[in-house]
């Protein structure tokens, strides 16, 4: 898994060393080296449940928008704010983080990250006193903890991938935090989309793009190149319609 990258609200730090090691190919103890691909998860405040995320393409130093900006759900108590995320708490992680595999109950839609097929006893471990806390676990092979979430979860879990946070597994400082498929409301700690938006996004990551995923309070938009296939202008900082309630994750 790749190490995260913690950070606050200021986009321009973040964009100058993913520029930086995408356009020289240089290698950064902050970001890795070749950073090309970057998602941008950005909301008005730490209380809203939706943000707009913004999918571009890095290179000589300027951003090319490819997908969005599409309204996205957070969790149901907003963003934490930086380094204050507690398991259970409702709120989606701020910070910057590579992204770990794909998953889903229905079969690969044609990734190229590797992909693991969710079965009846695939779970996560959410429980901070448990020695695989924050892994997934075939609960037939392995104690998964106490009350662990269940990924056989569908339509939440048709797609998703596993962004890297709390790599580490600190006990308490949250689980199981995904990009998913959206259910109609805020989730319980990750981030989801509709499931068409997903499938094309996780169809276009390319590990070998070494993608990062920003997500926070009034991330600015990057200096802009020229846009992609989508024709989007790629603005962030605006919110989508919050629909019913529905939580998914346990974060």
């Amino acid at each position: 898994m790749h190490a995260p990258v913690v950070v606050g609200r200021g986009f321009s730090a973040i964009l100058c060393l993913l520029t930086l090691a995408g356009a020289t190919g240089r290698s950064s103890a902050a970001t890795g080296s070749g950073v090309s691909q970057l998602i941008v998860v950005s909301a008005r405040s730490y209380r809203t449940t939706v943000a707009t995320l913004t999918v571009y393409d890095l290179h000589g130093g300027l951003a090319h928008v490819t997908f969005g900006p599409w309204p996205a759900r957070l969790g149901y108590d907003g963003f934490a704010r930086p380094g204050l995320k507690r398991e259970g708490d409702g709120h989606t992680p701020s910070g910057t983080y590579g992204l770990a595999f794909m998953f889903g109950v229905e079969p690969n839609p044609g990734v190229l990250f590797p992909y693991r097929r969710i079965h009846h006893d695939d779970v996560w471990d959410d429980d901070p006193s448990s020695p695989r806390y924050n892994e997934w676990v075939d609960d037939r092979a392995a104690n998964p903890g106490a009350s662990p979430e269940p990924m056989y979860d569908t339509p939440a879990y048709d797609y998703g991938v596993v962004i890297d946070y709390n790599t580490a597994r600190v006990p308490g400082r949250g689980s199981a935090v995904f990009l998913h498929v959206d259910v109609g409301g805020p989730t319980g700690g990750c981030v989801s989309l509709p499931k068409r938006d997903l499938a094309a996004l996780l169809r276009w990551l390319d590990p070998a793009d070494s993608p990062r995923i920003a997500m926070g309070v009034g991330i600015a938009a990057p200096p802009l190149g020229s846009t992609g296939p989508t024709g989007a202008s790629g603005l962030t900082g605006q919110t989508g319609t919050s629909g019913p309630t529905g939580t998914s994750g346990s974060a």
